[in-house]
């Protein structure tokens, strides 16, 4: 059996940006290195963090290449990255978004050039997809994303002088309109074939409503919302988290690592829908979503 491997990132504070402050997004950091550590037997070795000024988009990508290249080797089998920070979105440059849009994730370095997010500090979702391709068919590669893809606004519960706020800063140079940003993640969309116009464009079509087409087998991705959703940064009983991540973790301490994905996923949301106006997500093979998180 080869080994595992596990990247836990949690980014408050940005460097250029001090406006985007969050609370909760280090502690999710350390509660998922304590959760995997605690419930699934982790140790130090196969654990790291990377939390506020460490958290840059080079250092960032620099260890998930290096994960995705020892897999390659045959060193590791399991890959486990979370991040909690802001989403975003910047400007396509591949074509593959009808509305131009991709998904990104901001690291602490985040910085704008000529009036968009400069590309060498912000971490697109096609950079994740082309990285996390290149692993071998046999690892399994789990993925937490607690940020949000759409700048909807938080419709959630009022807490007082403690309300959540949304994980989402709006990109310098777009102007929202009322279509829900649409996730294309890393994991979800296969590169569609060659193939006509109109064939492309349907299949394409499909792949986006069904979320159906999964790029590794053994790729899982869970998300804090929906892509019409914002993922928010509350407070919870004295120190602040982000709600995905709080009830993630919540859930499996409760059940100690018994459930399945998918009814750890289900009892999530049941906890959540009283509070929060986000709906966490869950896309990976059934065969994976119906076994529990484990090694």
């Amino acid at each position: 059996m080869a080994g595992r491997k596990a990247l836990f990132v949690g980014i408050n504070k940005f460097a250029n940006y001090p406006q985007f402050a969050l609370n909760g997004c280090v502690n999710d950091a350390r509660d998922m290195a304590a959760l995997y550590k605690d419930l699934l037997g982790f140790t130090s070795s196969e654990m790291s963090s990377l939390t506020d000024a460490q958290a840059t988009k080079a250092n960032i990508m620099a260890r998930l290449a290096a994960m995705v290249a020892d897999a390659r080797a045959g060193k590791l089998d399991y890959l486990v990255f979370s991040l909690s920070s802001h989403g975003t979105q910047m400007n396509d440059t591949s074509g593959d978004e009808p509305d131009g849009k991709d998904e990104a994730f901001v690291p602490y370095d985040i910085a704008e050039k000529d009036g968009s997010w400069d590309a060498a500090h912000i971490i697109c979702d096609d950079e994740l997809h082309d990285l996390f391709a290149q692993l071998p068919a046999n690892v399994l590669l789990e993925v937490y994303l607690d940020t949000c893809h759409s700048g909807s606004g938080l419709r959630g519960a009022e807490f007082g002088l403690h309300a959540p706020r949304p994980r989402f800063v709006a990109p310098p140079d777009h102007e929202f309109d009322d279509k829900p940003a649409r996730m294309r993640g890393f994991t979800l969309d296969a590169a569609l074939p060659d193939a006509g116009k109109k064939k492309k464009e349907k299949k394409k079509k499909s792949a986006s409503a069904s979320k159906a087409a999964v790029l590794g087998a053994h790729h899982l991705l869970w998300t804090g919302c929906k892509a019409n959703q914002t993922s928010a940064d509350a407070f919870f009983s004295g120190r602040y988290n982000g709600a995905f991540t709080y009830y993630l973790v919540k859930v499996m301490r409760d059940t100690q690592n018994k459930l399945s994905r998918k009814a750890v996923i289900s009892e999530m949301r049941k906890q959540m829908k009283s509070s929060f106006a986000q709906s966490p997500q869950l896309e990976g093979n059934a065969t994976n979503r119906s076994q529990a998180i484990a090694y």
